[in-house]
């Protein structure tokens, strides 16, 4: 990577640093709106499953309002002093990314900034595309055992060279993809939104000058470290803290428990000005997998992964008004020290393993980090949160022309100390659902249900947050596939909560062919006429249930988020009436729950749902469940 001078300490005006922190929001609003309006496929143009990111020349990411893949890759490959305006740099390598990309279908566009004919910053994004080869529609073979049957690999190349397209590379790419012109599509919006944006940065820069600017970019990075500093690092008490969770199968071994452990230790100086900071070790992480639920995480010191787990710590704000002001940005890096063990383990692949379902991992990793987190402040994180996972169907439409509808479904987060979980939320920020009109006119289906899931969400003080139920019915034969986990482990709950359900998908419910199908399925086929019921995880509860006041529960019972018999069941209320006017017996709920709060013993600190004892030789939770 090309070496590059810092800029030096200038007080920069209040009033410009707030004009170029608020630029800097706005180009990459623009960037994303312009690439949602613009591109083609549906995961990209409905579901916004794509990010833009603004980094500076020394790669360092300015914007905080999502995560971003980096610009290392690219600065190492492409000296910044032999960039030229108009180019425009791709890639998709998982192992030439530094960690920024994790599977295949995740494209990156990079645009470098120019102001008096230097580079001065980058504008970023990246997507996931429908297709880009490999061995089953979609580029998400569930059953990999290497990378180069998961599509076509693309290391940092110069896509746009001085504004001109680099149509040979171009044509390789879309040759490979079984969705060709919607991939043409996308990548176009994106390089052309990134285009854009370096327009408007560069404009930035002549308004203020070179020096006024780059100074307000240190500003913004050190007002993030200095919060983070002040605000969170401080609610976490001095000390070595050691949780784990886990990814239940990899498509190709035999279900288990692929082990994710983190080790947090907390300390009150060696951050920047002899500060505090945090050290996340990964000792303990399981050996990388024969599937493709690998991460490639130990790139750059860890910067990707730095900046993908730090959102968790927002949770420690005194409000969640002021939860929701705090940024990630590169201003973050600093307060994080990681520790990655050698080489062969989930987080650390020895190429060419494969990747393409590495969210089992690091989505994971969030949990597991609020966890650990969980477990030194006495609980006062949320429950864990929905899994992304991928489900669709592919086949021939009603034209005999192939088709590939693919969705990211959410599920619901976890209950928290002052609040319920949400609902059907998306891990992916701004991402959702494909809405019904859209796939019944473009597709052979019809969406026959989307709804909650009732009775999805942990039971706790503090409900988790539900999950989808949606149903569909082919009205031509097809194949389902699915890349999901938490079919078995479900979203944990903490102090007393309960897991939510976990995921689950029943093709022609009630009917003479019912059957579950695996959360990892590449080919599943369906009959024109039957119908596919996808139930999404519902997050885990906080806190004890048989302390949830009465009036939420018959509120929840009369909004349908939870049944009679799961009022019963879960919380141990006794409710009569119907749905539209549920009555609590307050009497038999009182007798119940005194009679469950007397049978109960010793629980543990964390509730992982009774899936995790058949993965663990009959154990109903793990030594670093207890406090």
């Amino acid at each position: 990577m090309t070496a590059v001078t810092e800029t030096p300490a200038l007080n920069v005006d209040p009033i410009v640093l707030e004009i170029v922190e608020g630029t800097l929001a706005s180009v990459e609003m623009e960037v994303e709106t312009a690439i949602a309006r613009t591109s083609r496929s549906p995961m990209i143009r409905d579901a916004h499953d794509f990010r833009a990111g603004i980094h500076d020349r020394q790669l360092r990411k300015l914007t905080g309002r999502s995560y971003s893949a980096l610009v290392h890759p690219v600065a190492r490959d492409y000296p910044l002093e032999t960039m030229r305006e108009g180019d425009v740099f791709f890639h998709n390598d998982v192992y030439e990314s530094e960690g920024g990309i994790g599977h295949l279908p995740d494209l990156c566009v990079t645009v470098p900034v120019f102001h008096q004919g230097e580079v001065v910053a980058f504008v970023q994004a990246f997507g996931h595309h429908d297709d880009i080869g490999g061995a089953c529609p979609g580029s998400m073979p569930s059953g990999a055992t290497s990378v180069y049957e998961e599509g076509l690999m693309v290391p940092p190349i110069r896509l746009w060279d001085a504004g001109v397209p680099n149509e040979a590379a171009l044509k390789i790419m879309t040759r490979n993809s079984r969705m060709p012109e919607s991939l043409a599509a996308d990548l176009d919006a994106e390089c052309s939104a990134c285009l854009m944006g370096a327009a408007r940065l560069s404009d930035l820069f002549n308004r203020y000058g070179r020096e006024t600017v780059e100074a307000a970019f240190d500003a913004i990075l050190d007002k993030t470290t200095e919060t983070y500093r002040r605000e969170i690092l401080s609610k976490i008490p001095d000390g070595e803290y050691v949780w784990e969770d886990y990814a239940e199968h990899d498509g190709v071994d035999e279900q288990k428990l692929h082990t994710q452990r983190i080790t947090l230790t907390k300390t009150s100086t060696g951050g920047p000005g002899n500060g505090p900071k945090i050290v996340i070790d990964f000792t303990g992480t399981a050996p990388q997998a024969k599937g493709p639920i690998n991460h490639c995480g130990d790139y750059a010191d860890g910067n990707f992964l730095k900046k993908w787990l730090a959102p968790i710590l927002r949770n420690l704000a005194d409000t969640p008004e002021r939860m929701a002001e705090l940024d990630v940005n590169e201003g973050i890096v600093p307060l994080i020290e990681m520790k990655f063990p050698e080489k062969g383990t989930l987080l650390t692949p020895i190429f060419p393993a494969p990747t393409n379902a590495r969210t089992f991992v690091i989505l994971r990793l969030l949990g597991v980090l609020a966890g650990v987190i969980a477990k030194a402040v006495d609980g006062k994180m949320p429950a864990d949160q929905e899994t992304i996972r991928y489900t669709g169907v592919y086949g021939h439409d009603r034209d005999g022309n192939d088709y590939l509808m693919r969705e990211v479904l959410g599920g619901g987060s976890g209950g928290r100390y002052y609040a319920d979980g949400e609902d059907t939320i998306h891990v992916v920020p701004d991402s959702r659902n494909l809405p019904t009109e859209f796939t019944e006119s473009r597709f052979p289906f019809l969406v026959e249900r989307l709804g909650l899931a009732v009775d999805s969400g942990g039971a706790g003080r503090y409900r988790g947050g539900l999950g989808y139920e949606k149903q569909i019915r082919m009205l031509k034969d097809a194949n389902f596939m699915s890349i999901a986990d938490r079919s078995i482990l479900a979203c944990w709950g903490v102090k007393g909560g309960k897991a939510g359900k976990p995921f689950q998908v029943t093709i022609d419910p009630g009917g003479p062919n019912e059957r579950e199908v695996d959360a990892l399925a590449d080919h599943e086929p369906v009959k024109a006429g039957e119908v596919i019921r996808i139930r999404t995880t519902g997050g885990g509860g906080w806190g004890d249930p048989l302390e949830r006041p009465y009036d939420e529960v018959q509120r929840d019972l009369r909004w349908g988020k939870v049944s009679f018999e799961g009022a019963r069941t879960d919380y141990g209320v006794v409710a009569t009436g119907t749905k539209d006017e549920p009555v609590i017996d307050t009497a038999a709920s009182d007798a119940l729950r005194a009679e469950r709060r007397a049978d109960r013993g010793e629980q543990p600190f964390f509730d992982r749902g009774p899936g995790y004892a058949t993965l663990a030789a009959g154990a109903t939770a793990a030594d670093v469940d207890w406090l």
